[in-house]
Parts: structure tokens; C-alpha cells; sequence
């Protein structure tokens, strides 16, 4: 959503070219590495986290796959039809302020969670108290990834007013290279150097975002799906989402590195190639 935010693109538009580029490169990311990888990766016997889990007793009502599905999945079909709302309805008609309004993406989120207050809260036999108690424990990653999204937007501010931006914007020009290749090339340098994709992304958008106005560049959804796919790849020790797979799995370091971070750096470069190949085709 950031970087939708600073290269001003669609966001239903860009859930839907998300999809097809997301859907490939999960396959061949996903089961078609894990069918090679895990022949060649042997873990202990025993995971201390997962018996963690499996000593516990099982709770006896659990909610339906279709609830849980559709309650995932709401905000991103209320975004989809706010960035599809000029098409399927007259623009500036209520109808039309309504989706837009749904649509918009802290209002979407907001929705699903009241909504999940009750299907996966108060309709599983929570009670207030206890949803109250999941909510309060939900505050502290999300104020880690704001106090990262505020140290990635202050690192871009300092790389702006320093004239950086100035610089790569005449190089790039120089070197006729593509808005898609500096988002993602951008996002990736990043991502290698502080280990944080929030980072990478408010950054590399930050920096892209003018050039990519600048030189009129059409179509700023693929420049998100860019940006996205250069932030995740080469997840390694510097990235906290590298030690969590690794403590998840008991893993050691050099399995991590074979499962993880090659399958971070396949999702990178098979989604910017895809990215590349449709913006070929509109």
C-alpha cells in the first residue's frame, strides 16, 4: 500500500496484475522448489516449537473453511471493487462515492477485522474479554513495522533533500534504464543492505516515484509489483523473517539459506520477469 500510494496507482488494478504474476511465480517458487529442496534437506526428528502446539488440547469447535477464507479475503475483494468503481458504476453517483469509500484500503482492513471479531472471535465461543486479549497482543508487531515504515520514509527523505534522487534520475536517464528495472534494482539494493522489505519499498518507491513521473511512465501498478518483487529478494541474517523460518522449522543456518532465501530470491526474479512480460503485452 505504500508504494501504491507514491507511484499514485490503481489499487484494484493492482491486485489484479498481482494475481497473474503472483499465481506462477508461487507455483514454481512454492511446491515445484519445495519437490527439489526437500529430498536434500533433513531435519531432526523432534521441533521443540511444534510439540509446543500439539501438547496442547485441540479446541473442539474451529471455524469452517469458508468463514475463515472469506473473512481473509474481504478486504481485498472491498479494494478491488474501489479500484473498479468508476467502471462499474457512474462516477460521482452514490453508488459510486459508496465503493470508492469501502473500497478505500484502511476502511477495507477496518471491515474485516470487525467482521473477524465476530467469525473467528465471538462465534468460536470468545468472549470479550479474550478477543480483547488477542487484539492488545496484536499492537506490538504492528508498531515495529510502523517504526519501520518511519525509519524507511526518513532514510528517503535524507536521500532526496541530499540530492541523490537528482543524481539517479540523471543516471538513469544516461543509462536508458527501464522505471521497472529501477524500482525493482532499487527495492533489491535495499533489501540486501538493511534486511526490512517495508524498508526497501518506501525507499525505493520514494526515490522511483518522481522518475517514473517524470518520464511519464504508464502504467505505476507494474512499478508497485516491481518494487515488490525487488524487496524480498535475498532474505538472510540481517532480515527477523530469516530467524523466525529457521526457529519455526528448526532448521540450522546453511538449510535456512538452501530453503528460504532461495525461495525469496526465486520469488523476486520469476515475478520481476513476469512484471516485465506484461508490461510487453499493455
Amino acid at each position: 500500500m505504500l508504494a501504491v500510494q507514491a507511484y499514485q496507482a490503481s489499487v484494484g488494478q493492482t491486485l489484479f496484475y498481482a494475481i497473474l504474476v503472483g499465481i506462477p511465480t508461487a507455483i514454481i517458487a512454492g511446491p515445484i522448489y519445495a519437490k527439489f529442496i526437500v529430498p536434500r534437506i533433513h531435519l531432526p526428528d523432534e521441533n521443540p516449537l511444534a510439540k509446543q502446539f500439539l501438547d496442547r488440547e485441540p479446541r473442539k469447535q474451529l471455524p469452517g473453511f469458508a468463514i475463515t477464507m472469506a473473512t481473509i479475503l474481504l478486504p481485498v475483494l472491498l479494494m478491488l471493487l474501489g479500484g473498479w468503481a468508476n467502471l462499474i458504476s457512474t462516477p460521482g453517483s452514490g453508488f459510486n462515492s459508496f465503493l470508492l469509500f469501502v473500497g478505500n484500503s484502511v476502511i477495507a482492513l477496518l471491515l474485516a477485522t470487525l467482521l473477524s471479531f465476530w467469525t473467528l472471535g465471538i462465534a468460536q465461543g470468545f468472549n470479550r474479554d479474550s478477543i480483547l486479549k488477542f487484539t492488545q497482543e496484536c499492537l506490538a508487531p504492528t508498531a515495529s513495522i510502523t517504526l519501520l515504515v518511519g525509519a524507511g520514509g526518513g532514510l528517503n527523505r535524507i536521500l532526496v533533500d541530499s540530492g541523490v534522487t537528482s543524481e539517479i534520475v540523471s543516471l538513469a536517464q544516461d543509462f536508458h534504464l527501464s522505471p521497472l528495472l529501477m524500482g525493482w534494482l532499487f527495492a533489491a539494493l535495499m533489501r540486501i543492505a538493511t534486511g526490512s522489505a517495508t524498508v526497501a519499498m518506501t525507499t525505493a518507491s520514494g526515490i522511483v516515484a518522481p522518475v517514473a513521473m517524470g518520464l511519464g511512465y504508464p502504467h505505476p501498478e507494474l512499478l508497485v509489483l516491481a518494487t515488490g518483487a525487488g524487496s524480498v529478494i535475498l532474505s538472510h541474517v540481517n532480515d527477523g523473517g530469516f530467524w523466525l523460518i529457521k526457529e519455526y522449522f528448526n532448521m540450522t543456518v546453511a538449510q535456512t539459506f538452501k530453503t528460504w532465501t532461495v525461495l525469496e530470491t526465486l520469488i523476486s526474479m520469476i515475478a520481476f520477469v513476469l512484471t516485465l512480460g506484461l508490461a510487453q503485452v499493455l
